[in-house]
């Protein structure tokens, strides 16, 4: 679209209203502040930059990555309003584009929806002129109108005019003699006479009664589209009487299309054969007492930091090794998912929280592998509702999906947990409007996952559908010998024995395909051939349905209704949070997630400081254990199963890791006395003395690896023992032997024999191993990558409406012509040196406007609208109407300058 059309000098005066725009320049120039505002916002990409006046604004919002991002965002309504559009003449009065959404039978609906649609692709700068004469901006309309490459998303095909294009005046004089009417003198009027044939219900009517029912029934198969389709060289009896009538137009020697008029009378009018004005609504699925969502949300939101809390304790000694690509391995994946007794992609969600978290990260050393970040122990520090604040805010504004795990990239590489080509732009989106919708209905009212999918495929139903304009489906043929001319897969006249091609821009299309998904929560990967859906739309819907299962995991909904908790989070108002907020505008996230803590804590259990131990050598946590003493046990006994109780089991190996942590056996008794509610029973005792007085008795250390026993005996049993071979030992003295293995494999070794060995230093001093010794340098967490600019604020949008209307002025201000003007390139001024001096010192007298060409220290060029106040040391000072602020520029600098016409002074 290039500038002439936007522009044509053509200036309307404010407040005037007489004529109508004749440009998208011109229209949005009679726009208001808060006209301009309004498109800013929903466009922002139209601010990058700021352009220089309203001509170069509308040049921008005609672009076609401006407009194909625009046509993504608008809702399935708006998006058929302009479909419609983009099939009507141009300009199409209102009445028109009503009628092609309603048809001959009208509709209410319609009737009450269409202003609101109209209106936002005005707002959009999409559509511009009066209800008489509305006009899709020339972009929009290429990308939306039919043609043999790209087919209208409506179905239709291109008019009779532009069908008969290349065809020669004396076929076009054959058809309409054919269709019964009188010859013209020339091609353009035979056209004109075949539209207002096709185009008068009455005539039309009538013409389709002579046509037979197989005729028809070809009719009846490319209404709806495709409207193309292949025949033979000599085709069926029916398919001939509709090309001799006009009713099927020639493409090329084997191609016909249905015309346009010929469609829109068989449709009854309508563009759409299923308009929808109005969004589905999320329904729900059932209905339960607030007070148990919250409940169960509660649960499983302390269930989640018991899962994280788990999955990074594990690795405090270091994760698994980092892939050369990135990420994890399948093999190490498949272990952590069996450490935490979950699904691989539920192991894969965890993983990615922690690391969206800023909680785990790879420790960039040469043998790089995943563990927790130091802001792991400050998480865990803190409260549990903070805890799981700090998981669910980083969460909603991810980036990467987890769902996308073991699926494959573009390249069919398998894409790893935490590895790179995770991010998906429009996940924060998703989740955000999911749990909004969620928002909609009464607090404990699960919604119906499907009525959801409905609606956001409704809001946004070409953010997945392809750009438009191109063909989102293959062209499916089919097979030889299937019966007449019509779309591939359905019946044609039995006459006519060769297949048919259609092409259609709509909906799923049959042919070869693949489509490689991404295991879901529960949901294996998707591939096949045939129909396969639009790999964007099903991203989205892909996205949907693991931001309800993730959410269910976190807490934010429990039993499939939206929480307390997650309704602050969204800063949606809350009965029970009246107290805590203003709900009046947008709080920043990480305010929200706070007042979702303070919710959320009363919820959930508070944690106990003692257990049960029981005469099978286990004990009981009748809850939530206090920090200290959940760590503690963690060395001393191993989890043996979890829920609303932990069990924990002692066994010599859970009681040597604790005796090698530096406790004694004194202390273990001591620490089991204090926090136990029941007394020690006796199994256990003896197993911590029996453990204890085993440890130590073997000293490791570093030689390569040597072991010493004050008992001699002992080696002796460890000698001869035909397990050891593997250890590589033999006898120094008779305290002392030598392994071949290193002392890591020796004490794993002598362990699995039965022995208690216990590591010491190159001093002799027993060595103690801590469960937190390692963690990475500090990590700051992965960025989400932005799907397209920031959306503008408030101060933003006021700067550069103000900035684009002062160039605006600039750029159309009427100037006086000197007697004789020169003009330099670019239409910059160009006068003398005294002349440029005259006419400043001039103007500053009077108290006028000027114009003035500048060149700034870089070079750039730019015209300028000044009111000079002082002209003094080579320098003038004056309100600069462009930039709206005082400023001072060089005199060399001003290549020219001319008065403003005096009705612009």
């Amino acid at each position: 679209m290039g500038i002439g059309e936007l522009d044509r000098e053509a200036h309307v005066p404010e407040g005037t209203g007489a004529a109508a725009p004749r440009t998208l320049a011109e229209a949005l120039r009679a726009r208001g502040d808060e006209g301009l505002a309004a498109l800013l916002r929903a466009r922002p990409d139209l601010l990058s930059p700021v352009p220089n006046d309203l001509t170069q604004l509308a040049t921008r919002a005609g672009t076609r990555g401006s407009v194909v991002r625009a046509l993504e965002r608008l809702d399935r309504f708006a998006l058929q309003t302009a479909e419609a559009l983009a099939v009507a003449p141009d300009p199409a009065p209102y009445p028109v584009l009503l009628a092609l959404l309603t048809g001959d039978e009208g509709d209410p609906e319609i009737e009450a929806a269409l202003p609101g649609a109209v209106a936002l692709l005005r707002e959009q700068a999409l559509v511009w002129g009066e209800d008489d004469r509305l006009r899709l901006v020339r972009t929009a309309r290429e990308l939306l109108a039919p043609s043999p490459q790209h087919p209208s998303p409506t179905g239709l095909g291109p008019t009779v005019a532009e069908a008969t294009a290349g065809m020669s005046p004396g076929r076009v004089q054959e058809i309409i003699a054919t269709a019964g009417l009188p010859a013209t003198h020339d091609p353009v009027s035979a056209v004109a006479a075949l539209t207002e044939l096709f185009t008068d219900r009455a005539r039309m009517g009538a013409l389709l009664d002579e046509a037979s029912p197989e005729a028809l029934s070809v009719l009846d198969r490319l209404v709806w589209g495709p409207p193309y389709g292949e025949v033979t060289a000599n085709p069926a009896p029916p398919v001939r009487w509709l090309r001799d009538r006009g009713l099927l137009l020639p493409v090329s020697a084997r191609t016909m299309v249905l015309p346009r008029e010929v469609a829109l009378h068989l449709r009854g009018g309508r563009a759409h054969r299923a308009p929808e004005p109005v969004a589905p609504v999320v329904g729900p699925a059932r209905e339960y007492r607030p007070q148990v969502v919250d409940g169960a949300a509660a649960g499983q939101a302390y269930a989640s930091l018991a899962t994280v809390e788990e999955l990074l304790k594990s690795w405090d000694q270091g994760g698994p090794q980092v892939l050369r690509a990135g990420g994890m391995s399948v093999r190490d994946l498949k272990r952590t998912a069996s450490a935490l007794d979950v699904s691989e992609p539920l192991a894969a969600f965890w993983l990615e929280l922690c690391f969206g978290a800023g909680l785990l990260a790879s420790d960039g050393e040469a043998d790089e592998r995943y563990a927790p970040t130091p802001a792991y122990d400050d998480w865990l520090d803190l409260p549990p509702a903070e805890r799981w604040a700090r998981l669910v805010a980083p969460w909603l504004t991810a980036t990467r999906t987890a769902g996308l795990v073991g699926g494959a990239d573009a390249k069919g590489r398998t894409l790893s947990a935490l590895g790179p080509d995770l991010d998906r732009a429009p996940a924060p989106e998703v989740r955000h409007r999911v749990l909004e919708l969620l928002a909609t209905l009464p607090p404990g009212a699960a919604a119906d996952p499907e009525t959801v999918y409905a609606r956001l495929r409704w809001e946004r139903p070409l953010r997945g559908a392809g750009q438009p304009g191109q063909s989102r489906a293959t062209q499916p043929t089919a097979g030889a010998g299937a019966a007449g001319y019509g779309p591939s897969g359905g019946a044609g006249t039995a006459a006519d024995g060769a297949g048919a091609t259609a092409d259609s821009g709509h909906g799923p299309a049959a042919g070869t395909g693949t489509g490689t998904g991404a295991p879901g929560y529960g949901a294996g990967a998707t591939a096949g051939t045939g129909l396969a859906p639009d790999l964007h739309t099903d991203l989205r819907s892909r996205l949907a349905r693991w931001t309800l299962a993730e959410a269910e995991l976190l807490g934010l909904t429990g039993r499939g209704a939206l929480s307390a908790p997650a309704r602050a989070l969204l800063n949606l108002p809350l009965a029970e949070a009246a107290t805590l907020s203003d709900h009046g505008g947008r709080v920043e996230l990480s305010v929200a997630a706070g007042r979702a803590a303070t919710l959320l804590a009363p919820l959930l259990p508070e944690a106990v400081d003692h257990v049960l131990l029981q005469a099978d050598l286990t004990a009981v946590a009748p809850g939530p254990l206090r920090r200290p003493l959940a760590d503690a046990l963690a060395v001393l006994a191993d989890v043996e199963s979890k829920g609303g109780a932990t069990v924990y089991r002692f066994t010599p190996g859970s009681v040597r890791r604790a005796l090698d942590s530096g406790r004694s056996a004194s202390d273990l008794h001591d620490f089991l006395t204090a926090h136990s509610r029941t007394p020690v029973p006796q199994p256990l005792a003896y197993l911590i003395d029996d453990v204890a007085r085993k440890h130590g008795h073997l000293r490791i250390g570093a030689a390569s690896a040597y072991v010493r026993c004050d008992d001699d005996t002992v080696l002796g049993e460890i000698l001869a023992d035909r397990r050891s071979a593997a250890l590589g030992l033999r006898r120094l003295a008779p305290t002392v032997l030598a392994a071949q293995a290193d002392p890591a494999a020796l004490l794993d070794g002598l362990r699995a024999m039965g022995y208690a060995p216990a590591a010491e230093s190159a001093e002799g001093d027993v060595l103690i191993t801590r469960a937190d010794a390692y963690r990475t340098p500090a990590r700051t967490a992965p960025v989400p990558v932005p799907d397209g600019p920031p959306a503008p604020d408030t101060t933003l949008l006021g700067a550069a409406v103000k900035a684009i209307r002062a160039g605006d002025r600039a750029a159309t201000a009427v100037r006086k012509e000197p007697a004789a003007p020169v003009v330099a390139a670019g239409g910059l001024p160009r006068t003398s040196a005294a002349e440029t001096l005259a006419t400043v010192q001039a103007a500053a007298l009077t108290g006028s406007a000027v114009w003035i060409g500048y060149v700034n220290a870089e070079g750039a060029a730019s015209q300028r609208v000044i009111a000079p106040v002082r002209v003094e040391g080579g320098f003038v000072t004056g309100y600069d109407h462009t930039a709206d602020e005082v400023r001072t520029y060089p005199l060399h600098r001003i290549t020219g300058v001319a008065e403003l016409a005096d009705d612009q002074v």
